[in-house]
């Protein structure tokens, strides 16, 4: 999988054979404890969950974590919500420094189909401001923006373009997301558009129309056709491998090792 970083998901509730598994293949992990409630919530539960991860003796630093998810809108014009989301932004960060991971991934926000000039502006100005000033607070922090319903990848990678001299923020191109919300058969453009800023991946499969998560080769995503386009425009990003338990990571791994996905 030469020098690239692979990532799983790590089980609280079975980590020893996760802990195995990862060293197994030599994977890193990205943490999904801290993006919902109870943990944005409750201060002592976050702690003891970092504490939990920080006593497991592993090198976190090659690891990454997912930001709060849930209805965070940093360019809302709306100062409430808006200030709301910067909160539980500043949140994930804050437990980033303590875990001591290299980044933090966060979404776009984006609203499907909504293709009003101001807003896509307000978003891709505010969004620059905002992450800008986030890296200037965490300056040992990487910062991975997340595709989600997105039809394309136009307004990421004005954002990766604006924000490109920083050297810690990139595009998280979630590659199961582009196969089912945006256009299946476009992947080509994706890629094409995003390239030169991804710093980050996740990739799982699916039915072409739907989230599903199920590990990879279950799905219909064409595989080989990632495998060149990760070739075709050199993207040697970090990998997420977001699926969950064991035996469906375990699947995914030995499918990606066997078929050269990686």
């Amino acid at each position: 999988m030469k020098d690239r970083i692979l990532e799983i998901i790590p089980d609280r509730n079975d980590i020893e054979r996760t802990l195995k598994l990862a060293d197994e293949f030599g994977a890193a992990f990205e943490y999904n404890d801290f993006m919902i409630p109870p943990q944005t919530e409750d201060a002592d539960k976050r702690k003891e969950t970092v504490e939990f991860y920080r006593s497991l003796g592993k090198d976190l630093s090659r690891d990454t974590m997912h930001g709060a998810f849930l209805d965070i809108t940093v360019h809302s014009q709306d100062p409430w919500i808006r200030g709301a989301s910067e909160k539980r932004v500043y949140q994930s960060m804050e437990t980033a420094e303590e875990l001591g991971v290299r980044g933090v991934v966060f979404h776009t926000g984006l609203l499907r189909d909504y293709r009003e000039k101001s807003y896509l502006e307000n978003w891709l100005e505010t969004n620059a401001a905002f992450w800008e000033k986030v890296l200037e607070d965490f300056p040992g922090r990487e910062i991975y923006l997340e595709n989600m319903f997105e039809a394309d990848g136009e307004c990421l990678a004005k954002l990766g373009r604006r924000m490109a001299s920083s050297g810690r923020f990139g595009i998280c191109l979630d590659y199961a997301h582009a196969a089912a919300f945006g256009d299946a058969e476009n992947l080509v453009g994706w890629m094409e558009r995003t390239a030169p800023y991804i710093r980050h991946m996740h990739i799982n499969d699916n039915n072409l129309k739907d989230d599903l998560h199920l590990p990879v080769g279950r799905g219909k995503i064409d595989w080989q056709q990632f495998r060149h386009l990760m070739e075709k425009y050199q993207v040697n990003a970090s990998v997420l491998l977001e699926v969950k338990g064991f035996e469906a990571q375990k699947e995914s791994l030995e499918y990606i090792r066997k078929n050269h996905i990686l």
